[in-house]
């Protein structure tokens, strides 16, 4: 250790609270005052654990570090890793590691954590049975999984949900257990409880709630999970996530005072029964509370900090909000989520058809936002987070925040007109004003810049989305347009990437991200590339579907039970009376529940995953094929009888739908697209509920654009009149490909439209005066991607190692024998369903 007249800081701890202090440490100069010496138990320096679900499904570690080992020793920071404290002699001011060096403090600063909670009960100590905490625990499960088909997690909260996500995406039947009523007991409303797990059944992921567990059964390995109701599941790998229990043993075992349930006691400066001793993150015991979430973790590190340079600053809790994207679904909750200021009132949509759930807790005069919980869209939780925190008046209808994300009840927050103490950041503590300066000092053009230079953003990641929407007003404001950049692992557009696919030939995600990218891509990028690829070559997203969600890799839709839905393409709604004798055949033959949708196809439910490839290989020896269903591209072009059938009828609505549909199947798009054909102005196609919808005239069409049904339905706007029908497929092949190349990912027509500058004026200049120069291009592409059209299913049908995908455990041929149907108005539907 460095001898000098500085005195000496010891930090015991280098997790993420652990690193914050030394960051913070470095950023305020305390190196000049003192020597700062830190103790790590694991093998590495500190790592982001609050994304270690991603090293799970191949993240490498060193991409998790918080820090390299160099940052340490270029900021003259000691630090110990792979050592344990293990003794304190608060007399001489000495520590002890578990290799028997003694070092002298000045002040101790204990960042020890927590680790996971093991219900005390039998079998924890048998092969298969784990924790979910470090890098090492996840190495440990991920080689153990090998040998696994049943895997249970026991706990519902967030980190047993995204230990059940791990293990989902290793192809392991996986269960949840959670004692409680309800999954997410401290963020969810039983409503919002509710959903949520009926969006992971859909998965197959079975949960169970109301479940107390006893022991674990087995000689040497995990076999059963018994429960307190005497009974029991089998099972071959075990993931205890119940919680966590702070790591006070240091305190415990040297005279500091800890809680009756646990946790180093401290007061509003982080200081511990001894002044000398801080204690922070999660084994502090802070207003009677163990604080388990970054933020406030974060918050403790800059309150040490202050006080050991004479500051002020205090901790009086914080904010426990959080936004997460669970297993696909958005959950979010904030505020006093449960309503339980007095006098509170609750507004709530429960929409489970639809797959959403909001909730907004509200002051009594309805002018103050107190609260919410937001399941399956939390579009706007940002938004509605600000309104709350910084106690923002709210529209005489609060209820419209809770429709059409906010945006038709006329309540949008500007993030410039925010006062600049509102903190944007929780994580990191970044106020407005502060991300404002760190713009104007440093001309900051990106969000990743935004994010270096702040460090907003940079621990739980949710305030992403504002920081760009502020950096781009605060640009805006100075005459400068933002580059929208599709994530932070690419600085490019999404359209600025097709052409680089393009003009470099490139045919696979690594390839680009090794190329013009950074790190290992994420939910957004990876999903926008395969798109891009698939539209570029006209490949099958299957080929991609390794970065695809479960339905494109599967090219079906997966349903409750964790069965798959197969909808053979149906054009303009028009099928023969053989071929509908055939679906018939094929439904009987796979024992396969039957629905009619609301795009005049027919939708067979329940098939298992093994069984896809032979059912799409009978449909398609009758003559069908893939109806896309599952992907973001042409669904369906619906129509009514027209002139053929309807007196009313002015063209034939079924002909041109069913030419529209033949053209346009398998363009991909940012989003799911949906067509019409109304043979007359009475509009039973509902043309103008669609992205782009046609309705007859005697003249010939009106070609209406970018309406959507869906959560939140807009009218398609009229684009150009009494069109011949050559006319209307050239505007809308252009339009398509307009769209395609410019739209945000996951972004519908309509919410393009009104983000496009000038609006509809602007885009028929585009379309119909060529104002661009680039219709041509337009044009080509779209008859390139017609002219190469395959369809999905039959690629995956006569390829060999395609078809070996499709098998329901990654490690084993044999068929999921766990599914279990009922009948339902004389038809098979999952267990479950009995309503």
């Amino acid at each position: 250790m460095e001898t000098s007249s500085k005195k000496t800081i010891i930090v015991v701890g280098n997790g993420m609270t652990g690193f914050k202090f030394c960051q913070r440490f470095v950023e305020t100069n305390m190196g000049e005052q003192f020597n700062l010496v830190v103790f790590g138990e694991e093998p590495r320096p500190a790592y982001d654990r609050v994304h270690l679900t991603s090293y799970y499904t191949g993240t490498p570690a060193e991409d998790l570090l918080l820090a390299p080992l160099n940052w340490y020793q270029d900021n003259k920071i000691e630090l110990h890793t792979n050592k344990m404290v293990c003794n304190i002699d608060r007399n001489s001011k000495t520590v002890t590691c578990n290799k028997g060096e003694t070092f002298k403090y000045d002040y101790l600063v204990l960042a020890t954590g927590s680790s996971a909670f093991v219900p005390p009960m039998p079998g924890t100590e048998l092969n298969g049975v784990f924790v979910y905490r470090t890098i090492e625990d996840l190495d440990a499960i991920k080689k153990y999984a090998v040998h696994a088909k049943q895997a249970i997690v026991i706990g519902g909260g967030l980190l047993g949900l995204e230990a059940a996500k791990a293990l989902y995406d290793d192809g392991i039947h996986t269960t949840v257990v959670e004692r409680a009523p309800r999954l997410m007991v401290r963020q969810l409303d039983d409503q919002g409880a509710k959903l949520l797990k009926t969006k992971l059944e859909a998965l197959d992921i079975k949960i169970l709630v109301d479940k107390i567990t006893t022991g674990l059964k087995g000689s040497e390995q995990v076999k059963e999970l018994a429960f307190n109701d005497d009974t029991s599941i089998p099972t071959d790998l075990v993931v205890i996530s119940a919680g966590i229990k702070p790591r006070d043993e240091l305190a415990r075992n040297f005279g500091l005072e800890v809680g009756k349930m646990g946790g180093i006691v401290v007061d509003s400066k982080m200081k511990t029964s001894d002044e000398s001793i801080f204690a922070i993150g999660e084994c502090a015991l802070s207003k009677g509370m163990i604080w388990g979430l970054v933020a406030p973790c974060y918050m403790m590190a800059e309150v040490a900090i202050s006080q050991l340079q004479g500051g002020s600053e205090e901790f009086h809790g914080t904010d426990m909000s959080t936004k997460l994207k669970l297993i696909g679904t958005d959950v979010a909750s904030f505020g006093d989520a449960f309503g339980s200021t007095e006098n509170s009132k609750s507004i709530v949509i429960d929409n489970s058809a639809g797959g959403i759930y909001k909730k907004l807790v509200v002051s009594e005069d309805g002018q103050y936002l107190l609260g919410g919980i937001l399941v399956g869209d939390a579009a706007d939780y940002n938004m509605m987070l600000q309104a709350y925190k910084n106690k923002i008046k709210l529209p005489a209808a609060p209820e419209s925040l809770l429709f059409s994300g906010a945006k038709s009840g006329g309540f949008k927050i500007s993030m410039m007109d925010l006062p600049d103490e509102a903190v944007i950041c929780s994580c990191e503590n970044v106020s407005k004003g502060r991300l404002c300066s760190a713009i104007d000092e440093h001309g900051i053009t990106s969000v990743s810049d935004l994010k270096k230079c702040t460090k907003a953003g940079t621990g739980c990641g949710g305030c992403t989305p504002v920081l760009d929407e502020l950096l781009t007003a605060s640009l805006k404001s100075k005459g400068i347009e933002l580059k929208k950049v599709l994530c932070e692992h690419f600085n490019y557009t999404r359209q600025e990437l097709f052409h680089l696919v393009k003009v470099e030939e490139i045919k696979t995600f690594n390839d680009l991200i090794s190329k013009h990218g950074k790190g290992h891509g994420c939910e957004i990028c990876k999903p926008a590339v395969a798109s891009i690829l698939a539209n570029t070559w006209n490949e099958p997203i299957v080929k991609h579907d390794y970065i695809q969600d479960t339905n494109d890799r599967y090219l079906a839709n997966i349903q409750k039970g964790g069965t798959y839905s197969v909808v053979p393409r149906i054009a303009g709604g028009e099928i023969t009376p053989e071929k509908l004798s055939i679906i018939g055949e094929v439904a009987k033959k796979y024992k396969l529940y039957c629905k009619i949708t609301g795009g005049q196809r027919i939708d067979l439910l329940g098939a298992k995953v093994n069984q896809l490839p032979e059912i799409w290989e009978d449909l398609i020896n009758a003559g069908f094929e893939s109806g896309h269903a599952y992907g973001k591209a042409l669904r369906t072009v619906k129509s009514c009888v027209g002139s053929t059938w309807c007196r009313f009828g002015l063209q034939d609505s079924v002909g041109f739908a069913i030419e529209l549909e033949e053209r346009y199947k398998g363009f991909r798009a940012p989003h799911k697209l949906k067509s019409g054909v109304s043979g007359c102005i009475r509009e039973c196609a509902e043309a103008r509920s669609k992205d782009f919808g046609i309705i007859a005239t005697e003249k010939g069409f009106n070609l209406y654009l970018c309406g959507n049904g869906g959560a939140n339905p807009q009218h398609a706007v009229l684009f150009a009149t009494d069109l011949d029908k050559e006319t209307c497929i050239k505007y809308i092949d252009r339009f398509l490909m307009f769209y395609m190349k410019t739209a945000e990912p996951l972004s519908r027509t309509s919410k393009w439209l009104s983000t496009l500058e000038g609006g509809i004026e602007y885009l028929k200049e585009v379309i119909i005066n060529d104002s661009l120069g680039i219709a041509q291009e337009l044009e080509d592409h779209i008859r390139y991607m017609i002219e190469t059209y395959k369809c999905e299913w039959r690629e995956v049908v006569e390829n060999p190692e395609l078809r070996k995908r499709f098998k329901h455990f990654i490690n084993s041929d044999e068929h999921d024998t766990e599914l279990e149907f009922v009948e339902i108005r004389k038809q098979p539907a999952p267990q479950g369903w009995k309503k």
